[in-house]
């Protein structure tokens, strides 16, 4: 796998309270931060990953590039009381793209992923003018909107996108409308996690392939075997607790002793007072001096 230094942006912006998408769509995104970071570490063990919020008064440096997860959650769980304002898109690419530039291994492949779900004040022209940066500097660029589908939204991406791309490969708008199924559901599907020619059940480009529906847990194996081997790892551990429980609490409710049964043609109980087996041979004797 491509070896790569991710800044992930996460819209912290007063709409990404709405919870049209479940709960809400800053949980939402997080979650997908989680599976994104799995992937991309997974993917290459030396890759690193960066987290910002481009909400609030302005972008904010949440975790410098690294491959513990836990700086990144503990990013997220910090910006979820700082949700506020508007999204600030140019500039927390900007930041991003400097946050990369002075990555520690220059091997790596920068790369910006951002999360969308209000709307952009940035004008399509400024989007554009800054596309062309990236570009230049080799950072690709990959959106994943949801929450906000206004259409002029969508225009300014798609712009920036087809700027960003131009004939290479790499840079991907992926649109996720709301739906019963999770948003990191719908993304593992994406070009986003799969690569170039991934299908996306998602809404977003790809040439063809197969939806998340086809596979067991949205991931097709052949794609991506380690993220599809540790999804069914987690499922089967989740499995394997419920049966745990499950056997807990029926022995809860089962009898804590048994009682006395009867067998038919019998009149002498099988236990005596005690509990124990009543020996036949002190029964047989006890019948005997009844009768003499």
């Amino acid at each position: 796998m491509v070896l790569e230094a991710v800044m992930i942006v996460v819209d912290n912006s007063e709409p990404s309270r709405n919870g049209d998408y479940t709960p809400t769509r800053f949980d939402a995104q997080s979650d997908a931060v989680s599976i994104l970071f799995q992937n991309i570490t997974q993917g290459n063990p030396e890759s690193s990953v960066g987290l910002m919020a481009m909400g609030g008064k302005g972008p904010e440096v949440l975790a410098t590039l690294t491959t513990d997860q836990g700086k990144i959650l503990e990013g997220l769980h910090r910006t979820k009381k700082k949700i506020s304002g508007t999204a600030h898109l140019a500039t927390g690419l900007q930041v991003a793209q400097l946050a990369l530039k002075h990555r520690q291994n220059n091997s790596q492949r920068p790369r910006i992923v951002a999360f969308v779900c209000s709307p952009i004040d940035d004008s399509q022209s400024d989007l554009v003018k800054l596309a062309k940066k990236m570009k230049k500097s080799n950072t690709t660029v990959d959106f994943v909107l949801f929450g906000d589908m206004d259409e002029g939204n969508q225009e300014k991406l798609e712009a920036f996108n087809n700027e960003v791309k131009g004939s290479g490969e790499g840079s991907h708008l992926v649109v996720i409308p709301p739906s019963n199924r999770l948003l990191s559901d719908q993304l593992i599907s994406s070009p986003i996690m799969l690569g170039e020619g991934a299908g996306s059940g998602a809404g977003g480009g790809g040439d063809g392939g197969a939806s998340a529906e086809d596979f067991p847990f949205g991931v097709d194996p052949a794609q991506d075997p380690e993220l599809a081997l540790a999804l069914r790892m987690s499922m089967e551990e989740e499995k394997a607790r419920q049966e745990k429980l499950a056997r807990e609490e029926a022995s809860k409710a089962a009898p804590k002793s048994l009682e006395t049964v009867e067998e038919d043609g019998e009149s002498t109980p099988l236990l005596d007072e005690s509990g124990k087996v009543r020996n036949k041979k002190d029964d047989d004797k006890g019948d005997k001096m009844d009768t003499s």
